[in-house]
């Protein structure tokens, strides 16, 4: 599986970004679709999953609420839906692929390059 982040940018603080990760393979619906992001200085930080189906949904605390995770298996593609955006959301944001429905790095087998997302004051 290859993924393809998008959508990141510059934004002012309460605004709002969409960002989509474009997944090649046939099997995109049986992985659980992950979005991460790392700020400079820290760890890779959980932000939000969506299982294969499109179903449940799991989020960070700090991000319920305001982001909001989404699939479209026809078009292998997820979504992180960014609202209420704040300074401290800036990082680079990651979407990943795996099995289980894990907050952990090491829960997926496959990651996108990553995309920019800089909120301003």
């Amino acid at each position: 599986v290859q993924l393809q982040a998008s959508g990141g940018g510059l934004v002012q603080a309460g605004g709002s970004l969409g960002l989509s990760c474009a997944a090649s393979g046939r099997t995109f619906s049986s992985y659980v679709m992950g979005w991460f992001r790392q700020a400079p200085g820290k760890e890779r930080e959980f932000v939000a999953l969506i299982i294969g189906s499109g179903g449940p949904t799991v989020y960070a605390d700090s991000v319920k609420g305001r982001f909001t995770i989404s699939r479209d298996n026809a078009k292998n593609t997820v979504y992180l839906q960014m609202n209420s955006l704040k300074p401290e959301d800036t990082a680079i944001y990651y979407c990943a692929a795996g099995r289980t429905s894990s907050r952990l790095t090491k829960g997926y087998e496959y990651w996108g390059q990553g995309t920019q997302v800089t909120v301003s004051n």
